[in-house]
C-alpha cells in the first residue's frame, strides 16, 4: 500500500481510496491515515503540553477516538489533518479540565560509568538549556493570537507546507502566508529578537 501524497486537492476532488476504505474499516487504510498524521498530532499537543510522555499518551488516544469514529469523517475535499487536530485540542482540553496535567522534567538516564561521554553535571546542564528554551518559545507562542499560533503550531511544529496548512486552517494560501509573516514578526518582537 502507498502512502497518500500530502497535496492541496481541488473541493470538487474525490476522497482517497485509501480513507474511502478507511472508512469503512480496513484497518491496513487506518494505518496509512495513522502514519501520514501521527506527527502533526503529536507535535500539536507537545507544544501544548510540554511533556513528550503525556502527549505521546494523547496522541495514542486522539487515534484510538479517530478509528471509533472514523465513518463519521465527512470529505470535504481536503485530508483529514483538520479534524484529527480538533480531536486533539479536544482530548487536551479534556486533561486539563481533568487538572491531571503534571509538569515533570525528565532528567536523562545516568550512563555507564565505565564509557566515556558526557558527565551527569553537563548532562543536567543541557537539560536546563532544553527547558528554559521551551519556556521563551511557549511565552513567545502565548503573544500570538489564536489563528497565529495555530498557524505556527501546524507549519512549523507539525511540518506542514503552505499548501497543507491552509487546507487544514481552511484557508487560502495567501491567508496563511500573511498570517506565518504577522506570526513570525510578533514572535521575533516577543523574544526580543528585533524592535517592535
Amino acid at each position: 500500500m502507498s502512502l497518500p501524497t500530502r497535496v492541496r486537492t481541488a473541493p470538487d476532488a474525490s476522497e482517497p481510496a485509501w480513507l474511502t476504505r478507511a472508512r469503512t474499516g480496513d484497518r491496513e487504510a487506518f494505518a496509512v491515515l495513522y502514519r501520514e498524521h501521527y506527527g502533526l498530532v503529536y507535535g500539536y499537543l507537545l507544544c501544548r503540553t510540554h511533556d513528550r510522555h503525556l502527549a505521546e499518551d494523547l496522541a495514542q488516544e486522539v487515534f484510538a477516538r479517530a478509528l471509533r469514529n472514523i465513518g463519521g469523517f465527512a470529505w470535504q475535499g481536503v485530508g483529514p489533518a483538520a479534524w484529527l487536530t480538533t480531536i486533539a485540542r479536544n482530548l487536551h482540553l479534556d486533561e486539563l479540565g481533568r487538572g491531571r496535567t503534571r509538569h515533570e522534567t525528565l532528567v536523562a538516564e545516568f550512563g555507564d560509568p565505565a564509557q566515556a561521554g558526557p558527565g551527569t553535571e553537563s548532562l543536567v546542564l543541557r537539560e536546563f538549556d532544553v527547558i528554559e528554551a521551551s519556556e521563551t518559545v511557549h511565552r513567545a507562542l502565548s503573544a500570538l493570537a489564536p489563528s497565529q499560533r495555530y498557524c505556527v503550531e501546524l507549519r512549523f511544529i507539525g511540518g506542514l507546507t503552505i499548501e497543507q496548512t491552509a487546507d487544514a486552517m481552511g484557508r487560502s494560501v495567501g491567508a496563511v502566508k500573511a498570517l506565518t509573516h504577522r506570526a513570525m514578526h510578533k514572535l521575533r518582537w516577543a523574544t526580543g529578537a528585533v524592535a517592535a
